[in-house]
């Protein structure tokens, strides 16, 4: 149990399995003028096990939405929720050994007589993760933007660290949208 826990905490954006990049999604509602917002505040923060990996949540975003131009406010004109959703999967490997035929070529021909082969299965389950970023106009408490990022949970600190970047980067890289993309 205390290992699951230890997993779900770094669920964070349960990227980058396998040193793959994560899976990132944005959308937006395109009637509405990103240029007229320039401060936010956080209605509700990441829910992580663990305080550092929320911590890092929150300050990263914080820190992509600073480099924009935003700034973070008591009253800000656009409220920030940010959600993680942990989940186990399973994916089954096969290994096969030997042909089950005799094979092409061998002595002459196909064939040569069947030969047994085997297979063993094995079951592998791991944790995915997902961050959910979604933005509301905070006037008239309207749905503006949502970014999302998932993937399989690192085992280490640092990738996970690793991991939230990658998201984040991937995350904020269009945003505000119909702005060039920061550098």
């Amino acid at each position: 149990m205390k290992t699951r826990v230890f997993l779900a905490a770094f669920a964070l954006l349960a990227l980058a399995a396998c040193a793959s990049s994560p899976t990132v999604k944005t959308d937006h509602d395109p009637s509405v003028d990103f240029s007229k917002y320039r401060t936010y505040t956080w209605g509700m923060k990441p829910q992580a096990g663990s305080p550092l990996v929320q911590q890092r949540i929150v300050d990263g975003i914080d820190a992509r939405l600073q480099a924009r131009g935003w700034r973070q406010a008591p009253d800000g004109q656009v409220t920030l929720a940010a959600h993680i959703i942990t989940s186990q999967k399973q994916t089954l490997d096969t290994f096969y050994t030997g042909t089950g035929m005799g094979g092409w070529g061998w002595r002459g021909g196909w064939g040569g007589g069947m030969a047994m082969g085997s297979a063993q299965t094995t079951v592998r389950t791991y944790d995915v993760g997902t961050l959910v970023v979604d933005m509301f106009d905070t006037a008239t408490q309207q749905a503006i933007w949502r970014g999302t990022a998932s993937g399989t949970v690192p085992s280490s600190p640092e990738k996970v660290n690793a991991a939230v970047e990658a998201g984040l980067d991937k995350m904020f890289a269009g945003f505000p949208p119909g702005a060039a993309p920061a550098k």
